[in-house]
């Protein structure tokens, strides 16, 4: 376990200079940056669907990628959570006193590393390796879900880039063994269940 103090350490002061400009901002830009913050992982599902849709035309190792990405999201929410409950960091909000435009985690919400930003960054990944015009879009809204998480007060920035790099470590290699169930795929396409693996 990591002492708060420790942990606020690395990057409090940066921390506390987020949380105290987002209090400057207009209330409509904390706003949206809430909302977004709430609410914007269903982005990367809609994404995700699309990737999927439009991999039906394309080589059969790229329909299995696709299929896979929402397991591949689930297998580094997994890997973050278990890393989360090793570490037992106290959400910033909690230890430095700071002002914030979200509501405070209850104790014990820990907060190293950011679900959030490890999960967007996990969706990110497995639609940037399935196809690089929806990772265009997918890969920068990872990286505002992130900022998004520091600006509403719900962690560190520490928080927030360790889960990026740990869902991406994580759906890189799994994304790219997704491929190998091409001859599933494959077989899917001589079957009844064509349709969900071959445009008409």
């Amino acid at each position: 376990m990591a002492p708060a103090s420790a942990a606020g350490s690395i990057d409090g002061g940066l921390y506390s200079w987020v949380t105290e400009l987002a209090q400057r901002a207009p209330a409509t830009l904390d706003s949206a940056v809430r909302l977004w913050s709430d609410y914007g992982l269903a982005l990367f599902a809609v994404i995700m669907l699309v990737s999927w849709w439009r991999s039906r035309s394309a080589d059969p190792g790229r329909t299995a990628m696709a299929l896979c990405a929402p397991l591949v999201v689930v297998a580094a929410y997994v890997v973050n959570d278990v890393v989360k409950s090793a570490f037992h960091e106290q959400r910033p909000c909690r230890t430095l006193h700071v002002v914030t435009v979200e509501a405070c985690p209850a104790l014990g919400d820990w907060s190293f590393p950011s679900n959030h930003a490890a999960v967007a960054a996990a969706a990110a990944t497995a639609i940037w390796l399935t196809g690089r015009r929806l990772g265009a879009v997918a890969v920068p809204a990872a990286l505002l879900m992130a900022a998004s998480r520091v600006w509403v007060g719900a962690h560190y920035p520490h928080d927030v880039l360790v889960g990026l790099l740990t869902g991406a470590l994580v759906a890189w290699p799994l994304t790219v063994a997704a491929r190998r169930c091409a001859p599933a795929v494959v077989r899917m396409r001589d079957s009844r269940l064509r349709p969900l693996v071959a445009a008409p």
